[in-house]
């Protein structure tokens, strides 16, 4: 198998950037071109809308200085890592597919050869509206995520952009087709 990308799926809290990673990963689970590895956050495990590993501030550095992670980063007061794993991935020719702060679109650039960028947007309403609903910050901390200049994204042939205001199944379908677009 030949062909191997990173595929780094970025935008503001509250796009939907897992819930559609989530399902793509249900809909491409039969094709084993596509993975979807688990982030390590140093945020407790629980959150219903984030499939994580979760380590504590100790074992993530202990790991980080260990070389266990592919990529990482800290955003929101938190640690965040790829594992070291999709290096091989993407090596053996694998489309890999990762939530990751759009401050990494850079990193990710320098170490692998051929990735992908897919932005995952929508309005400020509907961005209010999903961070409220997840109920992970309070009204104060998600305004402060609103208010936050975005990180600027390298342009680039590899970036492309995705709105999801309408429907999930069709923000879910045209995921899916940027994801083999990348992948071709």
């Amino acid at each position: 198998m030949t062909g191997g990308r990173l595929v780094l799926v970025v935008g503001p809290s509250g796009a939907g950037k897992d819930t559609l990673i989530r399902r793509a990963e249900a809909g491409l689970r039969s094709e084993a071109r596509y993975r979807f590895p688990r982030r390590y956050v140093t945020r407790p495990a629980g959150d219903p809308h984030e499939d994580h590993i979760a380590l504590t501030d100790e074992e993530f550095r202990a790991r980080e200085r260990a070389g266990q992670f592919s990529l990482v980063w800290r955003a929101h007061g938190l640690g965040y890592a790829l594992p070291r794993t999709v290096d091989c991935l993407v090596a053996d020719g694998r489309i890999v597919v990762a939530n990751v702060s759009r401050t990494v679109v850079g990193q990710a650039r320098s170490r692998f050869a051929r990735i992908g960028v897919i932005q995952v947007t929508a309005s400020r309403g509907t961005l209010a509206l999903r961070l409220a609903g997840r109920g992970r910050e309070s009204g104060e901390e998600s305004a402060r995520r609103l208010a936050r200049p975005a990180p600027a994204l390298p342009d680039g042939p590899d970036v492309r952009t995705l709105v999801n205001e309408g429907p999930l199944e069709e923000a879910a379908a045209a995921f899916v087709g940027l994801l083999r677009a990348l992948a071709a």
